[in-house]
């Protein structure tokens, strides 16, 4: 008979890399709507109820449950799903998910991000007598305080709330049970993974506080605080979720004015930012952050390949202004006026005789200039 897995969703190619997202007690995984498919483009995005919470069984979990438990059920998924490594975000209680991962399993984890979440939750007794509570009453009155412990005043998102309302009392007094049995402060320096905490300036249930704690600890963590932000982050702020996943996940951007300039030379840059307009200035950001910043800074290619594939590209398309600039480029990159010629006689196959002639003609006048300026 095949065990039962966590309910969970996926999104993105399955060739991408793996990133598990976890939700907070009382949500499902929809508290990730308005960030995971953003993550998509770049990542195998699995997402995961808590068990007797959104698709996932209530009996996943009994009385007495720990966050071990938790995170065991999220290896057999992985498992299940053929995934090895993976990076990991989790928001509260899936935040300590992730932090158990990182202490007791840290060859699964490529990297480690904590939103709104703690290596302990304020002590015991508060989560025995919420869960008794649970199993003595249900969750309906529970649910009424919701937007107040998870959001600012003003905000709300029905959805979610719905999902606390209709959660297995017995799987969540379960999950409390976990949280009252929490506590790893005094493992956090062992911690060895990349490791972003994401804090809620407004969060009430887990204040800034925790998560500079776990900073503190954790060997060179980042700590990240949003203004504006209580404690279900990713649905309140999902940009500035976002925007610090994507850093962790896949590096800081580089600086595409510093690439711009090696490549393309600093009179060249210097002259297109003094003809910088407020009309022009969103298009040179444009430019600047994305083909200087991410395309020219991928490491697939060196750069001379670079330079030979935007000869072509250029030939092809007869921007002969910009093939003067990449030709002058190219020799930076460490092209010979031989293998330019090279690139732009194959260019006389696949992108036409006249095409070619043009940019022969375009280059040797580039290169006059270079042998000039040289003598």
């Amino acid at each position: 008979m095949t065990a039962k897995l966590l309910n969970h969703l996926e999104e993105g190619p399955a060739s991408a890399p793996p990133l598990l997202l976890g939700p907070s007690l009382g949500t499902s995984l929809a508290l990730w709507d308005r960030v995971a498919p953003e993550l998509s483009a770049a990542h195998r995005v699995i997402r995961w109820d808590l068990p007797g919470h959104g698709g996932s069984a209530a009996d996943l979990i009994g009385p007495g449950a720990t966050v071990g438990d938790l995170a065991a059920l999220v290896l057999e998924l992985a498992d299940a799903l053929g995934v090895d490594r993976f990076a990991y975000a989790g928001v509260s209680l899936g935040g300590a998910v992730g932090l158990h991962l990182a202490v007791h399993h840290p060859e699964r984890l490529s990297s480690l991000a904590v939103l709104c979440s703690s290596a302990h939750f304020g002590g015991e007794a508060p989560w025995r007598e919420r869960a008794e509570r649970v199993r003595r009453e249900g969750l309906a009155g529970l649910a009424e305080g919701a937007d107040a412990r998870w959001f600012t005043p003003g905000f709300s998102v029905p959805g979610l709330v719905r999902d606390h309302r209709e959660a297995d009392p017995g799987a969540y007094a379960a999950c409390c049970d976990a949280l009252a049995a929490f506590d790893l402060r005094a493992r956090l320096g062992d911690i060895t993974v990349p490791t972003l905490l994401v804090a809620g300036r407004q969060d009430p249930a887990t204040p800034p506080a925790h998560l500079r704690e776990i900073a503190d600890a954790v060997p060179a963590a980042t700590l990240v605080e949003l203004p504006g932000a209580s404690h279900l982050a990713p649905a309140q702020c999902p940009r500035a979720v976002l925007t610090a996943l994507r850093t962790q996940l896949d590096g800081p951007a580089a600086s595409g004015t510093a690439v711009r300039r090696e490549v393309l030379g600093d009179a060249h840059v210097d002259r297109a930012q003094a003809r910088q307009t407020p009309f022009t200035a969103r298009f040179q950001d444009f430019i600047s952050r994305y083909a200087w910043g991410e395309i020219w800074t991928d490491p697939t290619l060196s750069r001379r390949e670079r330079s030979m594939i935007t000869l072509t590209a250029l030939v092809a398309h007869g921007h002969h202004e910009e093939l003067a600039m990449h030709v002058r480029a190219a020799l930076r990159n460490g092209l010979t006026p031989e293998e330019i010629g090279a690139v732009l006689l194959q260019t006389a196959v696949y992108c036409g005789v006249p095409a070619a002639d043009a940019a022969f003609a375009t280059a040797q006048r580039v290169l006059a200039e270079q042998e000039r300026d040289r003598g």
